[in-house]
């Protein structure tokens, strides 16, 4: 005897919660489930740079009255490191606007552009050097300029503290 198929169960409609964005259960369960923090690319930088021998703090306020996080500060020498998703920073190579609810995500993602620039302003104001990259960057490359750039940073800390006298 062969087996008999079961018929399907009628397909229950979705509704979303109160206040929700998602325009179905699938895409609810997808966007709850995306990392805010330690993404493969920020792990993957953070282990690069710390190989190199660098100390930082992960996912820290560069400033303490910032509601804002960094992906890695690097407080002596006033270093921002921040590691952009293409989707939610709108990466102009790889960024497909959603075509379900696409009022909510272009709000969405243009709050986060403008705060994105507010915090780059903000930390330059303040003397700290902002290093964003893309999350599709080649890791090693985005090391090699983290590394560099705490090293020049560095240097500069030391000539503030040790300035040459002139004879």
């Amino acid at each position: 005897m062969g087996e008999q198929e079961l018929p399907e169960a009628p397909a229950e409609q979705w509704t979303p919660p109160e206040g929700s964005w998602a325009s179905s259960a699938a895409t609810r369960r997808s966007m709850v489930g995306n990392r805010s923090r330690d993404t493969a690319p920020e792990l993957l930088l953070r282990s690069l740079v710390h190989a190199a021998g660098l100390r930082y703090r992960g996912a820290a306020k560069p400033l303490p009255k910032m509601r804002r996080t960094a992906d890695m500060v690097f407080r002596p020498v006033k270093v921002a490191v921040f590691i952009d998703g293409c989707f939610w920073h709108g990466c102009l190579e790889h960024f497909v606007m959603p075509k379900t609810n696409r009022p909510y995500w272009e709000e969405k993602i243009g709050r986060n552009i403008q705060r994105d620039r507010d915090t780059d302003d903000r930390l330059a104001k303040a003397g700290w050097l902002v290093l964003r990259f893309w999350e599709h960057l080649e890791p090693e490359a985005c090391a090699a300029t983290v590394i560099e750039a705490v090293a020049a940073r560095r240097q500069e800390v030391q000539a503030s503290k040790h300035p040459r006298k002139i004879s």
